[in-house]
């Protein structure tokens, strides 16, 4: 199966609060339950807070981002103590010493771990848009692009969960084959794993990561770097009920040949369903695999679509 990964190789990064750990200013934490319960049942996490890693204390004065002009600085309230470089520094540091990671959560908000919409001041303590980054969170996204990165907080959100998950263990299955020496063949069988997995999300990157393989005057090393980045931002796009109910009808018609009458009429039924939004998606994929077993189709077997990540997670229920 795609989601086949030990737990103690597949390495998440994260915000060390959001596992429990007393570190943030006050000295609480803000502990993830889908982290902690859920999601960590599979994978093994790597904690980090930037700002006790830099040798500020606990508790500690708050830290807030301040923008003079189009500068950014992380210091306090009044100005004093400004350890933007310091933070900056570490960020650079742990990047260069996580690329095994296969995702991060970041700690939503945080003027050092936030992902995005970090509140921001002026010098004279005025609020602003909060439209900034956290300066470590930079640092980690900037080094590692292809790297799926979530907050906290869009964790609660099931459709957003859902799709970091399925990006992380999309991802670890690109390191997985990259670690083992890429080939041209392998290249093409992982899109061939994928094909439906990225129909569900972009059908205009599905065209064009399958004409990009096509092409014989590329050198591999460039084709597979401008695959996976391809693969990696088409996946970032909100899948729908109509791109996979769209997704659903292709994979039905693998089975157009075999299945009765009653089967395709329920098969039809389930996927109307679900684009209507009646039923979850967990539905019609029930009954795919289902005549899966049946009917079996070695292509249909292989994609990634069908079991992205572990059933455990359930993620595939609420929508």
């Amino acid at each position: 199966m795609i989601h086949t990964v030990d737990k103690k190789d597949l390495h998440i990064g994260i915000s060390a609060c959001l596992v429990g750990e007393k570190v943030r200013f006050d000295a609480s934490n803000k502990p993830s339950t889908f982290c902690i319960k859920e999601f960590g049942q599979h994978v093994t996490f790597k904690s980090f807070c930037p700002e006790v890693a830099i040798g500020l204390p606990i508790p500690r004065p708050t830290i807030r981002q301040i923008k003079r002009d189009d500068i950014i600085s992380l210091s306090r309230p009044d100005g004093s103590g400004d350890v933007t470089d310091a933070l900056s520094a570490y960020g650079k540091k742990v990047a260069s010493m996580t690329k095994n990671l296969s995702g991060y959560v970041f700690c939503a908000k945080s003027p050092s771990c936030g992902m995005e919409r970090v509140k921001q001041y002026s010098p004279e303590g005025n609020s602003l848009k909060s439209n900034g980054v956290g300066v470590f969170a930079k640092e980690i996204m900037d080094a590692n692009p292809l790297l799926p990165c979530e907050e906290n907080g869009r964790l609660n959100d099931a459709i957003l969960r859902e799709n970091f998950v399925a990006r992380v263990y999309a991802y670890k299955h690109w390191q997985n084959l990259e670690a083992s020496g890429l080939t041209k063949h392998k290249l093409t069988t992982f899109h061939s794993q994928y094909k439906y997995t990225v129909m569900s999300h972009d059908l205009i990157a599905y065209k064009k990561l399958g004409r990009l393989l096509a092409r014989a005057d590329m050198p591999l090393e460039e084709m597979a770097s401008e695959y996976i980045l391809g693969l990696m931002t088409a996946l970032k796009i909100k899948a729908t009920r109509k791109k996979h109910a769209n997704t659903l009808a292709h994979i039905q018609g693998y089975f157009s040949k075999h299945l009765k009458s009653n089967e395709r009429q329920e098969l039809c039924e389930q996927i109307d369903a679900y684009r209507n939004g009646l039923i979850p998606l967990f539905a019609p994929l029930t009954l795919i695999k289902h005549y899966l077993l049946r009917y079996p189709k070695d292509y249909l077997a292989k994609q990634a679509y069908l079991s992205p990540y572990p059933d455990e997670l359930r993620l595939r229920y609420a929508y």
